[in-house]
């Protein structure tokens, strides 16, 4: 199976990062909100809490009780959001999402740096699953993530996996 809309793992150095681009049919204000409203960040995302300002947090808390505490990095509105997202596996994991106008829509680039090998394999399924809800949230609609689609969408990078 082929998805145009897979993101691809890469070693780097002793670590690996995942990227996704995505063209989503919805204005850059309408995803920037997405990914830094608490409401929105919910309907595709997790549960959030969010400072938005550079030193200010991020905090993630997703079913099943696993959750983040990041810290914002870099701030642009509209433009560019990106926090950390400490974890006994990746201490030092970054998440970078860079939002760029396309028309009546917008190109969104998603990039998790310094994941270690086990960790990898499973964030670019978990990501993958998560991005599809990125459109509706925009609109305040919720997609709900499931295990299930997120084990269908990871057979899709079984061959870029670190092993």
């Amino acid at each position: 199976m082929n998805d145009d809309r897979m993101g691809t793992v890469t070693r780097t150095g002793d670590t690996y990062e995942v990227v996704f681009e995505r063209r989503i049919d919805k204005p850059v204000e309408k995803v920037w909100a997405a990914i830094t409203v608490p409401e929105r960040i919910a309907d595709w995302l997790a549960e959030a809490e969010v400072d938005l300002r550079v030193g200010g947090h991020y905090r993630l808390r997703f079913p099943g009780g696993y959750g983040t505490n990041g810290v914002i990095t870099a701030l642009q509105p509209s433009r560019l959001l990106e926090y950390t997202w400490p974890d006994p596996e990746h201490p030092q994991s970054v998440v970078r999402i860079a939002l760029e106008p396309d028309g009546e829509g917008c190109r969104l680039t998603l990039i998790q740096t310094a994941l270690s090998r086990k960790v990898a394999s499973g964030v670019v399924g978990g990501w993958h699953t998560h991005l599809e809800g990125i459109a509706g949230a925009a609109d305040g609609a919720r997609t709900a993530w499931t295990q299930a689609r997120e084990d269908e969408l990871l057979e899709l990078y079984k061959d870029q996996l670190p092993l």
